[in-house]
């Protein structure tokens, strides 16, 4: 797939501005604060619906404005795609394909595919369990889009079934006379109504756990394998799916019964948090070099080796998914890798990945790339050639 235009209206700094890609790789280049990243967050959009750096559409539209807008024209296989999104600042978002506007998105999911690479995925390996469930459910959603509206279901059974435990437990005798007041919930506690709740979250979260088990199975081989040859063979790397409910077989009965088994175990303490402690909103994804945690143990050259080696394997794993080769982001990633790593990198790119480079100089590029890469200079949420 090859991104042909990109037009951005009252997206982020942007006023009013297209972009045309004439080369298989885009040098983006200017001071911090300019707009380098918004464009790239513009197509990360397009491809996921979602952004890593903004939790409300209201911080993606140009300030003082109502609606932004991101379009673009990808060139596919199958013929030409136009892809339009309307962001409001009320949150009210709407997806064109072709002109046509679609009532679901879900159908806007995967028809762009994208893998980015940034500094903040650092926190893959530094951050916390929910940074990489976020990073393996974004994946999941560009291989699988329907895995989106599996996702939302499952997180909409947890939110009601919280509110219920939460009641229950503001009603516990344990509670002080000087406990705050209730908060407003949206479940309703009727006998059998946690019973029910539970049979929905088994349900709905063993799909959840079916899907994240197979994707690291295709995955984890993928990225072991580049991270060796950056490392020159001196480290093994392991990626290892570590679900709350445990996974012995990939058969949906046995996975909704190990989930409600262990909720019967989890009962008490359950109830006396007033939280579900059981479930794929608790799952790990532990990686280890040569048997040693990375997360607490791995050098910072370490760290940015396995990011590396993960963004390499989401590359290869959605070309060979999708039978296309996905873009490449990679917003300011090259100062934080050393020459040999860069090197890995643009190895690895040559020309078989369209790809969007941010950069503050282009002292990170041989005269190679250079010379085979279209330059943009942004400044101030304008982009121009040189």
């Amino acid at each position: 797939m090859y991104l042909k235009s990109l037009h951005l209206r009252h997206f982020r700094n942007y006023l009013d501005q297209r972009v045309d890609f004439s080369a298989p790789k885009t040098i983006l280049v200017g001071n911090n604060a300019q707009g380098k990243s918004n464009l790239l967050e513009a197509v990360e959009l397009l491809a996921t619906l979602r952004s890593h750096r903004a939790g409300r559409d209201r911080d993606l539209v140009l300030e003082g404005e109502t609606i932004g807008q991101v379009a673009a024209l990808l060139e596919r296989d199958t013929g030409p795609i136009d892809l339009t999104l309307t962001l409001r600042s009320n949150g009210r978002r709407t997806v064109a394909l072709n002109s046509e506007p679609l009532r679901r998105q879900l159908d806007f999911l995967g028809v762009l595919n994208a893998v980015e690479f940034s500094s903040l995925d650092l926190d893959l390996v530094r951050g916390g369990p929910e940074k990489r469930r976020a990073w393996l459910d974004a994946l999941l959603t560009q291989l699988e889009p329907i895995y989106a509206h599996i996702l939302q279901q499952y997180n909409h059974i947890l939110r009601q079934r919280n509110a219920l435990l939460k009641q229950r437990q503001q009603r516990t005798p344990e509670a002080s006379l000087f406990s705050p007041p209730p908060e407003p919930t949206e479940a309703i506690d009727e006998p059998g109504t946690l019973e029910l709740w539970n049979t929905q979250l088994a349900a709905a979260g063993s799909r959840v756990i079916r899907r994240r088990a197979r994707v690291l199975e295709r995955l984890a081989p993928l990225a072991e394998k580049w991270h060796q040859e950056i490392s020159g063979s001196t480290e093994v790397l392991q990626v290892r799916y570590a679900p709350n409910v445990v996974l012995t077989e990939d058969d949906p009965a046995q996975v909704q019964q190990a989930f409600l088994d262990k909720i019967q175990q989890r009962a008490i303490a359950e109830q006396h948090q007033g939280t579900t402690l059981v479930g794929p909103h608790r799952d790990e994804v532990e990686f280890t070099i040569n048997q040693t945690p990375a997360r607490q143990y791995g050098s910072q050259g370490q760290q940015r080796t396995l990011v590396l080696a993960l963004k390499l394997a989401e590359l290869k794993l959605i070309e060979e998914v999708v039978g296309e080769p996905p873009l490449l982001l990679l917003d300011d990633v090259l100062a934080e890798l050393d020459l040999n790593r860069q090197n890995q990198l643009l190895d690895a790119i040559q020309d078989r990945f369209q790809t969007l480079i941010t950069t503050t100089h282009l002292g990170s590029f041989d005269a190679q790339w250079l010379n085979s890469s279209q330059i943009l200079a942004v400044r101030a949420g304008r982009i121009s050639p040189i």
